[in-house]
């Protein structure tokens, strides 16, 4: 038997204020018809005061525990990804720990942008593999809204606020758990996604800026080369997946990318009409509500995968 990290519960948490695209055409020079045509989105919710990126964390964290059926205590490392993290330091993870009334355990932040959870599962997988925890919490959560430029139509219309948990259980076990994970970066396309500030360079937050037209063109590409990657490893096929959980930047992107590798649109979980793009908060979103609403079983093949800024992109295949 092999010891591997098995996910054993879901959370997620959604800001209490949720925006649909007529309520952002009142503020933006943009229509319900353009988003929508453009992106799928039409509904996305909005951090308000005293919701920031550790309180959603701790939100979702908290229902992943409750769905495991384990106690904060029994976690020994927690894992978050997020670009926009409550302070420069310490980590965000760190907030989260002490909410749950975890006094002593391993807790870091991970930044790769709208890959970061998969940066963060791959991690969080690997050390638990290693035996530096029996429970791990990995977690993907952003307010993006606070680093969103509102006068820039392209942009400010594709994010959402949220966040979206799962624990890791170490099992020896030969058919469940993270089978296999692929990582990448390439950062000749910094200019292509960024936000034009930081504590060394600028000393501001700054905001989001984006060129879609060609991080669209990388993502389609990037994402289908990764999800064959990461089967080939893991030694199976894209008609073995039931489920894919994508990164939910687009529905065009999410589309293209299926279509790519042959997989039936009823078999991509999609949840961008409902969220926005919540950055490294979507894909865990995404899965928990495909768990929560029963589509996603026990013995599921799933796939999951992101790209970001950077360019970052991943992916990795659970035996759910």
């Amino acid at each position: 038997m092999t010891r591997r990290s098995v996910i054993v519960g879901t959370g997620s948490a959604l800001p209490a204020n949720r925006v649909t695209n007529a309520q952002l055409a009142e503020r933006v020079d943009t229509s319900d018809e353009w988003i929508v045509e453009r992106t799928g989105i039409r509904t996305r919710h909005i951090a308000g005061d005293g919701e920031t990126t550790a309180t959603l964390a701790t939100e979702a964290a908290r229902k992943a525990l409750a769905a495991a059926g384990i106690s904060p205590e029994q976690i020994g490392l927690i894992v978050l990804a997020t670009a926009t993290p409550d302070q420069t330091f310490p980590a965000s993870a760190t907030r989260v720990q002490t909410a749950l009334g975890i006094n002593d355990c391993i807790a870091f932040d991970v930044a790769a942008v709208c890959t970061g959870f998969l940066y963060a599962l791959s991690v969080a997988d690997n050390m638990v593999k290693g035996g530096m925890a029996d429970y791990a919490l990995v977690i993907g959560s952003e307010t993006f809204s606070r680093i969103l430029d509102w006068e820039d139509r392209a942009t400010c219309v594709l994010f959402g606020d949220g966040a979206g948990a799962l624990v890791l259980q170490a099992q020896d076990t030969e058919d469940r758990g993270i089978l296999a994970s692929r990582l990448h970066a390439d950062g000749r396309h910094n200019d292509l996604l960024y936000v034009d500030g930081g504590v060394s360079t600028t000393g501001t937050v700054g905001k989001l800026r984006m060129k879609g037209k060609e991080v669209f063109r990388h993502a389609v590409v990037n994402l289908a080369d990764v999800l064959n990657e990461v089967l080939g490893v893991a030694g199976h096929s894209a008609d073995e997946v039931d489920w894919v959980v994508p990164h939910q930047a687009n529905k065009r992107i999410l589309d293209a990318t299926a279509k790519k590798l042959g997989l039936p649109p009823e078999r991509v979980i999609v949840t961008v009409d409902q969220h926005a793009n919540t950055s490294a908060a979507s894909v865990p979103l995404a899965l928990d509500t495909a768990v929560r609403d029963g589509r996603i079983k026990q013995g599921d093949l799933i796939v999951l995968e992101a790209m970001g800024g950077g360019f970052t992109w991943g992916a990795a295949v659970a035996r759910f």
